[in-house]
């Protein structure tokens, strides 16, 4: 069933999205060539000890670290490493979630070490601007799919293919909660729109064939092809007139 949150809900998943915007900002600043990505990792692990929240994703089906950390041709899932060097022209996701009492965001960026090539800088702003498409169509009345239809025309422009074993979900009592939908699709299906509803929206876009294949590690999905992928996320809140997106 789909989870319609109240008006005091939707307070409270504002402030945990707040406290997740800051920490994804904050590691832009300091992600540099040279760190690893578990030096990612503890950094973000301080920012959430010092602002007294926690993370979903550690534990989660025992997941074993506090964020996803996916580096170039890793699509998403990366577990930190001390051995997993960035560097120079790499891009890097960092997928994150918040729990503010009780209530949980979940959002993503791509961020670009520079200086990446060009088809990379091409990507991660595909990656974006599909986004803030999609999201654009959360509005009371529209269809779920029009959300992803919006995504898909936006990458196919771009020339560049949506992953399809990976999917947007809603988000809040729990970090994944219905409806789960695919990043591409026929307008005007799947469930109508109702405001207060939240959703995680996600597409993740390879440079090359949507293929993935996952690492023996058991989490991180890879592209088939080896080339790039590209990962951007927020949480929105469905409105009568204009999405909210509250992750920003």
């Amino acid at each position: 069933m789909i989870q319609i949150k109240t008006d005091k809900e939707i307070i409270l998943m504002r402030e945990s999205g707040k406290i997740l915007g800051e920490i994804l900002s904050l590691t832009k600043e300091f992600i540099e060539s040279g760190m690893t990505t578990m030096d990612v990792e503890m950094n973000i692990r301080r920012l959430l000890r010092d602002r007294r929240v926690k993370s979903p994703f550690l534990g989660y089906k025992n997941y074993p670290a506090a964020s996803c950390i996916s580096v170039n041709e890793e699509v998403v899932h990366g577990i930190p490493s001390k051995e997993k060097i960035i560097n120079a022209g790499d891009i890097v996701s960092v997928d994150l979630g918040v729990i503010y009492k009780g209530y949980i965001t979940d959002a993503t960026r791509t961020f670009i070490v520079p200086v990446a090539d060009e088809e990379s800088v091409k990507l991660v702003n595909a990656t974006k601007e599909a986004f803030f498409a999609g999201a654009e169509m959360a509005v009371e009345g529209n269809h779920l799919y029009d959300i992803s239809n919006e995504i898909e025309r936006v990458i196919k422009n771009n020339g560049f293919s949506l992953v399809r074993e990976f999917v947007s979900h809603g988000v809040g009592r729990v970090l994944h909660e219905e409806p789960f939908f695919l990043n591409f699709g026929k307008k005007g299906t799947g469930p109508e729109l109702k405001k207060n509803m939240t959703l995680a929206i996600e597409p993740m876009v390879n440079a090359g064939i949507y293929n993935v294949k996952i690492k023996e590690n058991g989490w991180t999905a890879v592209t088939s092809d080896g080339r790039r992928s590209a990962h951007y996320e927020n949480t929105v809140v469905v409105g009568i007139e204009k999405s909210e997106i509250i992750t920003e």
